[in-house]
């Protein structure tokens, strides 16, 4: 249950593995009601399964609003588990950018041995490149691109951030410049995190992993391998899946009506 989007990660008895994605407002507002504090979903009608057995839940929603009948973990676990199992790695460093937090995690033998994360400021988050794209006028794939020649961005806030960069444009900077720029600003706020967890290679993952200049930046300045999962948008989600399936969790799922 992200902040942006809520993922689903369906496997079935075969070990098949379906994706599903959601506007988080609007399945909170559709497919949810709150009943003694917990979220009920009719999960079963809104994948169009004829049952779920088990279930297991994280994500930003998870402190504030717990999934009925099933068993809520935490987000860092479920993101470490997922990105395991998408890569078959059991040394790396996991660097999860979602809408609204950062998390970098050293895993060592399959197991998260330390981990950090920013949440108080979406300055390095898919919220603020949306933020800072629409100041450019730029779609999010465009803004994605750019890299090399950055306009140096120096403010570490995302609402003074966006203040500077209309400055910058008003001076007459080169808008694919400025769009490095943005693209550097965001390693600058998670480079220090990512340098007192370091590994070999980083397992980049979350919305904000679509970005090819980013795992460029990230690459070349750490000299590190950086490998993006295909479904790097659902590590989360498959983390979840792969707990409940491998712990055989006896939640005793039922639907709503």
């Amino acid at each position: 249950m992200g902040s942006r989007s809520v993922k689903v990660s369906l496997i079935d008895e075969e070990g098949q593995t379906s994706y599903y994605i959601f506007d988080t407002i609007k399945f909170y507002r559709e497919h949810g009601k709150l009943t003694q504090g917990k979220l009920q979903v009719n999960l079963d009608k809104l994948l169009k399964v004829s049952h779920i057995n088990n279930v297991v839940a994280t994500g930003y929603g998870r402190q504030t609003i717990d999934l009925a009948n099933a068993l809520n973990i935490p987000e860092i676990k479920a993101h470490v588990t997922g990105a395991a199992y998408s890569t078959g790695l059991e040394d790396f460093t996991l660097l999860d950018l979602g809408g609204q937090d950062s998390k970098v995690a050293l895993v060592r033998g399959g197991r998260m041995i330390d981990f950090q994360t920013n949440d108080k400021c979406a300055a390095s988050t898919g919220r603020y490149l949306e933020n800072m794209a629409g100041v450019l006028d730029m779609t999010l794939p465009e803004l994605a691109k750019h890299y090399a020649n950055p306009v140096d961005l120096t403010s570490t806030c995302a609402i003074f951030g966006e203040s500077e960069l209309i400055g910058r444009i008003v001076e007459g900077y080169d808008p694919t410049g400025l769009a490095a720029g943005v693209n550097h600003s965001i390693f600058k706020r998670i480079r220090p995190m990512l340098q007192q967890l370091l590994s070999p290679v980083i397992v980049f993952t979350g919305g904000v992993a679509a970005s090819p200049a980013l795992k460029k930046i990230i690459s070349s300045e750490l000299g590190v391998k950086v490998l993006v999962p295909a479904m790097h948008q659902y590590t989360g989600a498959i983390g979840c899946s792969v707990i409940a399936r491998a712990n055989s969790l006896k939640t005793g799922y039922d639907s709503c009506n």
